[in-house]
C-alpha cells in the first residue's frame, strides 16, 4: 500500500472534522441543523476534555452559598449505597444553573435521579443535576452552557418524592469516578433568593 494512498484518505476526514467543527450551524436549514449539531458535538467535548477540570465552580441553586450546603458526600443510602454528591435544598421552583461551562449530553429522567441533566466539562468532568422538578424552557442536547445558563428548577422528582426540595449535584472525574463537589464550590450564586418558579415547599 503506497503512503499516498494511505495519507489522502486521512487528510480528507482530518480536512472534513476542521471545516465541520468551525461550521455556523445558522447557516443551514433546519432538517440539517440537528445532524450537524450532533457530528459536531463530540469534536466540541473532546476540545473542552483537553483543558484542565476547573479548580472553583459555581454553587449551582440560586441563592445558596457553598457554606449553607451541609456536607452528605458519602452518606450511608438504601440498598447499602454511599450518596455519590451533595444535596442542596432549596424551595421548589428555585433556579438552578450550571455549575461551570460545558455542553449539555443528556436530559433524561430516571427512577433514581427523577428529571436529570449531564453536562460535560472541562478536563473530562461530568456534572450530574437531579431530582428537578422541570427543565428550563428550551433546553437540548447538544447546548453551550455557562454558570449563567438556566438548566431547571429544584424539585422532587425521582426517588426524592416525599423529601424537602432539593438538587442532587454529582461530579465525575474521567478516572476517579464520583468526586465530591463541596471543595470546588466557592462562588456563591448570585440573585435572589425568591425563586422565578416558586411551587411551595
Amino acid at each position: 500500500m503506497s503512503v499516498k494512498k494511505f495519507v489522502l484518505p486521512i487528510s480528507g476526514v482530518l480536512l472534513f472534522v476542521i471545516v465541520l467543527f468551525n461550521a455556523d450551524e445558522s447557516r443551514f436549514p433546519a432538517s440539517v441543523r440537528a445532524v450537524v449539531r450532533g457530528l459536531k458535538l463530540p469534536l466540541k467535548i473532546a476540545a473542552l476534555s483537553a483543558r484542565e477540570p476547573d479548580a472553583q465552580i459555581a454553587v449551582p441553586v440560586e441563592g445558596v452559598r457553598a457554606g449553607q450546603i451541609e456536607d452528605t458526600w458519602h452518606a450511608p443510602r438504601s440498598g447499602g449505597r454511599l450518596h455519590e454528591g451533595q444535596d442542596i435544598f432549596a424551595r421548589r421552583g428555585t433556579n438552578v444553573r450550571s455549575a461551570t461551562e460545558g455542553y449539555v449530553v443528556r436530559v433524561s429522567e430516571n427512577q433514581l435521579g427523577g428529571n436529570t441533566v449531564l453536562i460535560a466539562g472541562a478536563g473530562g468532568r461530568s456534572y450530574y443535576y437531579a431530582h428537578l422538578d422541570a427543565y428550563a424552557p428550551g433546553l437540548a442536547v447538544g447546548d453551550y452552557v455557562t454558570p449563567e445558563t438556566a438548566l431547571g428548577f429544584v424539585g422532587t422528582t425521582g426517588n426524592a418524592a416525599g423529601t424537602a426540595p432539593h438538587l442532587h449535584f454529582g461530579v465525575y472525574a474521567p478516572v476517579a469516578g464520583a468526586i465530591n463537589p463541596l471543595p470546588l464550590l466557592q462562588a456563591e450564586r448570585g440573585g435572589a433568593t425568591t425563586p422565578d418558579r416558586f411551587m411551595g415547599d
